[in-house]
């Protein structure tokens, strides 16, 4: 960077023994009034220029105003101050919070060796410029399917622990613990206190959602604040406010503002809360309610098991009533005689069967002795066998020589073939 000298063209009254900053050395060094003057006279040759930011801090003093504007994007900032020449130009509700556009000059204060802005116009940022872009980024989320129903979770029928990030000592503190608490008096709440508007706004809301996403006793987390003008709203529709509580483990509700207000959390979040105390009423069921109901279901269940009994009963009495129940006696009789006649008439049956069967077995046992070789060799005749068992049937089969068996009608003989063939007569 160039180094310009002090002058007294342009205010500056450098000391006559001091070394220029150009030529300083460590056996030479410059001062500290001439190298402030230096700075400041480099500084004023900056032109004016228009930035936009967030209002972070506004003190008044003396009616003039010192304060600190931040990058709506990043943690940069800068300090401003605005004379009180100038406050009656500009808006007089602003103020922490406010988005702005601010033309202001670079100064350096020599004396103290503080770089400032002097503001010579402030103004809000136009709403609809700053709608514009917020539709712009619900869009895209919507796109991303971010605001889909299915993947957001169910809230539990009855948390045993409700983490709330809201500010501290606010109205949508006491509007939750009020409430749900008169709906259940055993509720417990586990509270994160944070910025609910500015700059610590959504640092602290990121801060407190990470806490009770991490604790395992937390089953459903509100995030509350009162009602405000879309301005002080802004907070929470900052994309990554939003992009966590999607990604967030615990279901969450957002309850912020009034029915009318609806920032990007309310698109994202688990449920929509019209006010802080319709959080408490969707999260937390009531005592009274719940009680009602399962007397109701008590007695619907008593009245239909006392109908089924009595109708078992009187079933079961038109039954005993019958005569066959009444007196069993003669049909037990009535049954005894028929078994009776059919187990006669069935061993009559059996006894037939038998006779006719073993007539027939006689029958086929004689027709086999007559047919049996043993009749006929008792009758006077025999069988000549061969070696091996073959019985002879041709003389020539039994040349001299040949080993006979003669069986007879009372056991066998051994022979020898002569070998002679007698004339058969």
């Amino acid at each position: 960077m160039t180094v310009f000298e002090a002058s007294p063209a342009n205010g500056g009254t450098p000391p006559a023994d001091a070394v220029a900053p150009r030529d300083s050395t460590a056996d030479a060094p410059t001062s500290v009034a001439r190298l402030n003057g230096t700075i400041r006279d480099f500084v004023a040759r900056w032109n004016t220029v228009w930035v936009e930011g967030e209002i972070t801090s506004w003190n008044v003093r003396g009616g003039n105003v010192f304060g600190r504007l931040k990058d709506t994007q990043s943690d940069a900032q800068i300090s401003i101050r605005i004379w009180s020449s100038v406050r009656g130009r500009i808006p007089a509700d602003l103020g922490i919070g406010d988005h702005v556009v601010a033309a202001v000059k670079a100064d350096y204060f020599v004396k103290a060796g503080d770089f400032s802005f002097t503001v010579s116009s402030m103004k809000h940022v136009g709403l609809g410029d700053q709608l514009e872009r917020l539709e712009k980024l619900r869009a895209q989320l919507r796109q991303e399917g971010l605001f889909d129903e299915s993947r957001k979770q169910p809230l539990p029928f009855l948390p045993h622990v409700i983490g709330l990030i809201t500010g501290e000592r606010s109205d949508a503190e006491k509007d939750v613990h009020r409430n749900a608490e008169l709906r259940w008096p055993q509720v417990r709440f586990r509270t994160e206190y944070a910025a609910v508007q500015g700059d610590r706004c959504v640092p602290e809301t990121l801060a407190a959602l990470r806490r009770l996403d991490a604790d395992p006793d937390v089953d459903v987390i509100i995030i509350a604040r009162g009602g405000g003008d879309p301005q002080t709203l802004l907070g929470f529709s900052d994309e990554r406010l939003v992009r966590a509580v999607a990604a967030a483990s615990t279901p969450v509700v957002s309850a912020i503002g009034h029915e009318n207000d609806h920032p990007i959390l309310d698109d994202v979040a688990d449920l929509r809360a019209s006010t802080p105390t319709d959080a408490a009423k969707r999260v937390v069921p009531d005592v009274g309610e719940q009680r009602a109901l399962i007397g109701q279901l008590r007695a619907r269940a008593t009245s239909r098991l006392t109908q089924r009994i009595s109708h078992d009963i009187a079933q079961l009495e038109q039954l005993r009533s019958r005569p066959v129940l009444r007196s069993p006696e003669p049909i037990i009789a009535d049954r005894a005689q028929e078994l009776w006649l059919l187990l006669s008439r069935g061993r009559d049956t059996v006894a037939r069967h038998l006779d006719a069967a073993s007539r027939k077995t006689s029958e086929l046992r004689a027709s086999l002795r007559a047919l049996s070789p043993a009749a006929t060799l008792a009758r006077g005749y025999a069988i000549v066998h061969l070696d091996g068992g073959v019985i002879l049937r041709d003389a020539a089969d039994a040349p001299a020589g040949t080993a006979l068996t003669i069986t007879v009608n009372r056991g066998s003989l051994a022979a020898r073939s002569d070998g002679e063939i007698a004339e058969s007569t």
